[in-house]
């Protein structure tokens, strides 16, 4: 039988459409092929991903990436965030906070943004960056392009704060309370101060902290009261808000002085209770007595028992301040302060020993805490308006009896003893990690004890022995006590180290570009919920943190278990570390490895390559 030959219902039309949807069908076909087949196709995903880590506009694909850079399937390094991030602090962006309540300064505190809205990108130097000055030639010049903000050297240098010097900032060592310099300013203060005994060991360097002061203002010096402090054996601590005067702590951590960046606003300071030894506020024109002595009630609690407080300038026989000044003589009468000296502009008070002077009637209201304060509770603890008692803890940490220094380093405290069996976990903890350091100096050729290494932190502090076992080292030590880990910070200091409470869940409070070298122990730790094991937050953005306060060509070393220290160094190469892994002392117990990383020098040209 023959065929029929049916004719077409289709038109000419119709099937040129049909030929154009089949040629676009196996053209898309063979895209897909070539992308997923060819090196060009991974270049094109791996922008692609890119882009989507600097986006924060659906959290679920940041998710995404994150979970591809733990497992290793992301081939690119992050990418860098943009030049006008390079001081880019998360915690404390002006254009976030700006719309916040101004009451107490509430709006220059912490205020952290969550995850979901931060780009993932990592942090670049400014131009021209370069590796800083060695201490201790640093605590006098710095690379001007390092840190391009001329404002402090144009409106202070006629004071002796600083000054442009070709490539150099230098510092002369002056400040507006001390225009002589800092070496005859703390001369001074020691015909009052016992400063070279070893009996004051912590002093907090408190600076300006009320913007309508700031700008004719400032009250750190760029920290040079500190830095000349440390030569007769005081380990000082300054903070600051970050201020109109253009990263006035990032200078004084340039220069290798022990500094990071808060608010006297809302909260607590981040530190336990009785933890200084000396308490110094040059100019920093905090308002000791209002919201009814507020802040003098703070700065009462971090001060130890027998230790000094010292203020110089406003109001401090002051013109035109004569109320202000009446107020805080009377502030400190009642709290049975006794006067060492009034010293022209400067005052300088001793803290007594012992609660039982506080009168119960008062002017300002002056009345103790009861014990369901918890006197060294500090991280996002709102201000208390009472005085904390120091019945409230037992022990023996007043100065005088606690041991001086250097012997105190490694004496148990007292406050060790309230921890179960601490004092054994105290002295057990002292005697490991000096074998631990002894290794990374000896067979890791970590640098620590060289001038390449000056700024350090402790992520995870513990007791402080890491810190501990660096004392005779030129180095000084940001001890970190996680705030959802045991209270051990009061120990630190009472051994005569410094630290500070946080969350590794947060940005840290600091510039980019602070630390030569960022140590922790049991890092995985930092991101679990205790007790439930599971992840508050996210690896990934811990160790983006970790480089962003990490300078480049700075160390990073990680002690974990085998499977912790394996994802961090996949991790690791996305933050553009170069790393290498290593077994344990031979000595300590339990299966570690340690990772040892450095942080790769990358500008953003570089990184566009």
């Amino acid at each position: 039988m023959g065929h029929l030959s049916l004719p077409s219902k289709r038109n000419p039309k119709q099937w040129k459409l049909l030929d154009l949807v089949s040629a676009a069908f196996f053209g898309l076909v063979v895209l897909f092929l070539f992308l997923v087949f060819t090196p060009f196709g991974d270049s094109l995903a791996a922008s692609g991903r890119q882009a989507l880590l600097l986006s924060s506009s659906d959290p679920r694909q940041r998710h995404r990436l994150v979970e591809l850079i733990e497992a290793g399937q992301h081939p690119q390094p992050i990418e860098a965030c943009s030049a006008e991030e390079v001081d880019h602090m998360p915690c404390e962006d002006p254009r976030r906070n700006s719309q916040l309540s101004r009451e107490m300064n509430f709006y220059r505190e912490r205020q952290c943004p969550i995850p979901d809205e931060t780009p993932l990108c990592l942090i670049p130097p400014p131009n021209g960056y370069r590796v800083p000055v060695r201490w201790p030639d640093s605590l006098h010049k710095i690379w001007h392009a390092n840190m391009p903000h001329n404002k402090i050297a144009e409106r202070k240098g006629h004071q002796g704060w600083m000054k442009e010097d070709g490539e150099y900032f230098i510092f002369p060592g002056g400040g507006t309370m001390f225009p002589e310099g800092a070496i005859p300013y703390i001369e001074k203060l020691g015909q009052y101060i016992p400063i070279r005994n070893g009996g004051l060991r912590t002093a907090l360097d408190m600076g300006c902290g009320f913007l309508r002061f700031m700008t004719n203002n400032s009250s750190s010096q760029v920290a040079s009261w500190g830095g000349y402090l440390m030569k007769e054996g005081l380990l000082p601590l300054s903070f600051a808000p970050r201020d109109s005067h253009k990263s006035q702590i990032q200078f004084a951590l340039e220069r290798g002085i022990p500094a990071f960046v808060a608010m006297l606003g809302t909260r607590r300071l981040p530190f336990p209770a009785f933890s200084f030894d000396l308490v110094h506020c040059s100019r920093c024109l905090i308002p000791f007595t209002a919201y009814n002595a507020t802040y003098f009630i703070e700065v009462d609690r971090l001060l130890r028992p027998g230790g000094y407080l010292v203020i110089s300038g406003p109001p401090v026989q002051w013109a035109k301040q004569d109320k202000e000044w009446a107020d805080l003589q009377g502030v400190a009468r009642a709290l049975c302060y006794e006067l060492i000296a009034v010293d022209g502009n400067t005052v300088i008070w001793k803290k007594p020993s012992g609660d039982s002077c506080l009168p119960s009637q008062n002017e300002f209201g002056l009345h103790l805490c009861d014990e369901s304060v918890d006197p060294s509770s500090a991280w996002y603890y709102k201000l208390e308006k009472c005085v904390t008692p120091q019945s409230s803890i037992k022990g023996k940490y007043d100065v005088g009896g606690i041991p001086s220094w250097p012997d105190r380093l490694n004496k148990a405290p007292a406050r060790a003893a309230l921890m179960k069996s601490g004092i054994d976990l105290f002295e057990a903890d002292t005697r490991r990690w000096a074998r631990r350091v002894a290794y990374y100096k000896n067979s890791l050729n970590v640098k620590l004890g060289t001038p390449a290494v000056r700024n350090v932190m402790d992520m995870n502090a513990f007791f402080g022995g890491f810190a501990a076992a660096l004392a005779s080292d030129p180095v000084w030590v940001m001890n970190v006590v996680p705030a959802r880990k045991p209270i051990t910070l009061d120990v630190i200091f009472d051994r005569g180290l410094i630290g500070v409470y946080h969350d590794w869940c947060e940005p840290f409070s600091t510039y980019p570009r602070t630390y030569d070298l960022i140590h922790v122990s049991g890092i995985e730790s930092l991101v679990k919920a205790p007790g439930s094991g599971k992840n508050r937050c996210s690896l990934v953005d811990l160790m983006v943190e970790m480089d962003r306060i990490l300078r480049p060509e700075g160390t990073v070393v990680i002690r974990d278990s085998p499977e912790a220290i394996e994802r961090v160094a996949r991790i690791a190469n996305a933050v553009r570390w170069t790393a290498t892994i290593h077994e344990k002392e031979q000595e300590s117990h339990g299966s570690q490895k340690i990772l040892v990383a450095t942080k790769n020098f990358w500008t953003l040209t570089s990184a566009s390559h």
